[in-house]
């Protein structure tokens, strides 16, 4: 079984230049720049080699144009990224503060971002993966039915199903969290998830606690805890596995986590042992990190050797 699916939102983003800078003042914007997270994920798969297929939804207009030029130019499948005339590609306004911090104003609901549909009769091969993203889950309450239903499908197909919780409370509003993200939960064989998302859908504030409960569902094989500058965990029932970050000039953290991701499941496919899976997420995320825009990283295979060699 070889290759990596999909489903989720599909936007661009218009970013602030610089940090500091509010979204409520008059200003200046740059972009716009290919994004959503599962779009940025599947786009990493395809430029570290592997084959990726996205199924979602845009708009007929030049925002659309421009994120399936990015994700077919890399090599995406977007065969069932559905196109809506008459419509708006979702979009995103972004700013950052020099703490790390972002924030978002989103326009997603209502866009063909949350509108495509799943079925039966797509030809997907046999995937070794279907990865989906908690804020597409959050995006809309039938789009997550949706994604549901693909999420069934792949596994019984039997893809692995990994799961990168990316809660974001601008989407998620007055919705429980465990209503939203337990269903994927149930069926997640690889658990990615940040140390603040682990503690929120837990409950717990100890690590160790948090993974204990997580290992409660047998399916679950693994959790990769990542944690920024202190690098990343891999836990397995029985293992302990800590792998470094490396060190790059930060210039934009959108969507560093989405192309650890990638890079963690690709080294999987390729048969990498748990610590060089660690080592290539990483290598993967920083480089996406030190490159503004959401998926403008100089990343391909050559370079996260040399990244992970260097260093």
């Amino acid at each position: 079984m070889t290759g990596i699916w999909t489903m989720g939102e599909m936007l661009v983003e218009i970013m602030r230049p610089k940090a500091g800078m509010q979204l409520h003042e008059p200003g200046e914007f740059l972009g716009p720049f290919p994004s959503g997270a599962p779009a940025i994920f599947i786009d990493t798969v395809a430029r570290l080699g592997h084959s990726a297929g996205m199924i979602g939804g845009v708009a007929e207009d030049d925002f659309g144009r421009c994120l399936l030029n990015r994700l077919s130019t890399d090599g995406v499948d977007v065969r069932y990224v559905e196109r809506f005339p008459n419509r708006a590609t979702a979009v995103a306004f972004v700013t950052y503060f020099d703490d790390g911090s972002r924030k978002f104003i989103f326009h997603i609901d209502g866009t063909p971002a949350v509108m495509a549909t799943f079925s039966r009769d797509m030809d997907v091969g046999t995937p070794a993966f279907f990865h989906v993203m908690g804020c597409s889950l959050m995006a809309s309450d039938r789009f997550r039915e949706e994604i549901l239903k693909t999420v069934e499908h792949f596994h019984a197909l039997g893809a692995r199903i990994s799961f990168d919780p990316n809660i974001r409370v601008e989407l998620l509003g007055d919705k429980g969290l465990m209503d939203v993200v337990g269903p994927v939960l149930a069926r997640t064989a690889v658990l990615l998830p940040g140390e603040t998302e682990l503690k929120l859908i837990s409950g717990e504030q100890d690590i160790d606690r948090s993974v204990n409960q997580f290992f409660e569902n047998p399916v679950l094989e693994m959790i990769v805890l990542k944690q920024g500058k202190e690098g990343a965990t891999v836990f397995t029932r029985n293992t302990r596995i800590k792998t470094p970050a490396y060190s790059v000039e930060e210039v934009d953290p959108t969507g560093a986590g989405d192309c650890f991701d990638a890079g963690f499941l690709c080294g999987l496919l390729e048969g990498k042992s748990l610590e060089d899976c660690g080592k290539i997420g990483a290598a993967t995320g920083a480089l996406n990190a030190a490159a503004f825009g959401p998926m403008e990283g100089k990343i391909n295979p050559q370079a996260i050797l040399k990244l992970i060699e260097g260093q």
